[in-house]
């Protein structure tokens, strides 16, 4: 299963590089997209979980990976100001 890397940069301009176990996350972010805080926490809780759910088909178990990185982001994010936005620079 391709993995993917996508770096992100936060609202207070900290660029971070983030992992994803599937593709399933590019069907959710797009490179060079600025989307609002809250708009890109939902599009990485349904890539990330659904790029969990693929290794999960695949393997039997969930990808806890995904599942940290996701605690990860979230976590950021309760730091950033109300109404920022995040950039998805690139994946690859």
């Amino acid at each position: 299963m391709p993995e993917v890397r996508f770096t992100i940069r936060w609202p207070d301009g900290a660029e971070e590089c983030c992992y994803s176990p599937s593709t399933a996350i590019t069907r959710h972010l797009r490179p060079g997209v600025a989307y609002p805080l809250e708009a890109f926490l939902s599009r990485a809780r349904a890539g990330l979980s659904e790029a969990s759910d693929r290794v999960a088909a695949r393997y039997g178990f969930a990808c806890s990976a995904a599942m940290d990185q996701l605690a990860r982001i979230e976590a950021r994010a309760a730091t950033q100001q109300p109404g920022g936005q995040v950039t998805c620079l690139s994946m690859s």
